[in-house]
């Protein structure tokens, strides 16, 4: 279960136990070659659901690089359908990505290259596009941000689709963080129901949870104040 509450449930599917028919009808060979392990993540369809699942998933997907396994972030590339009979999933519930897991190629392929350019793989926002004092979006320099630099910068560098990396932070003390979504709305809602980019938020709270916790930092998410600041930004919640 998410901070927010909905459901999420995992599962591990193995291409050893399907036939090449199978495999195929997955939609994702030819983009992710010689996987053999895919987890599915399925959430209940409820409010903030999309941020349960990014919180969740981004948390086993940390634990997998911890170990050494390679993975990537899928939300758009696969027939969800093939993937949705492996998972059974129910009439509430929702597939919104899943991730092949085994060891990174040591080359990368040129469809992989040419990927990585169109998504901007290796750009990410300065802190002052990111990270703000006020609601005026004066930005939060590093300096300022002291115990909580690295909490910050763990965020900035986390992915997100097309790594347009929405996120906004804005600083109410030294402890106390509200997290926002700057969204692109028809980006964000082209798939339906799945908004990929509250799928970052919940990548950005899990990225910002587990270094805070890492360096002993005080705080927990809180999902049920109201925005402190009535931003022209969704507001998601607040660390403090």
């Amino acid at each position: 279960m998410g901070p927010f509450g909905a459901k999420v449930r995992f599962r591990i599917l193995k291409f050893d136990d399907m036939d090449e028919k199978e495999i195929k009808r997955l939609g994702t060979y030819g983009v992710i070659k010689g996987a053999m392990y895919f987890i599915l993540g399925a959430v209940e369809e409820k409010p903030q659901a999309m941020e349960d699942l990014g919180y969740t998933m981004e948390k086993i997907i940390s634990k997998a690089t911890s170990l050494g396994l390679g993975t990537c972030w899928l939300a758009g590339t696969f027939r969800r359908s093939a993937f949705a009979e492996k998972i059974e999933l129910t009439d509430n519930e929702l597939l919104p990505a899943v991730t092949p897991l085994g060891f990174a190629a040591e080359k990368r392929s040129t469809l992989e290259k040419m990927m990585r350019r169109g998504a901007a793989s290796k750009k990410r926002k300065p802190w002052s596009d990111l990270f703000f004092k006020d609601a005026s979006r004066n930005p939060l320099t590093e300096k300022e941000a002291g115990n909580f630099k690295q909490v910050l910068e763990a965020v900035r560098i986390g992915p997100s689709a097309s790594n347009r990396q929405p996120w906004r932070i804005i600083r109410e003390s030294e402890d106390k963080y509200h997290l926002y979504l700057e969204e692109s709305k028809i980006y964000n809602r082209m798939m339906g129901k799945i908004h990929i980019q509250n799928i970052d938020m919940g990548i950005a709270m899990s990225h910002f949870e587990l270094a805070a916790h890492e360096l002993g930092l005080p705080g927990s998410w809180k999902v049920d104040l109201e925005d402190p600041y009535h931003t022209d930004m969704q507001y998601i919640a607040s660390w403090c």
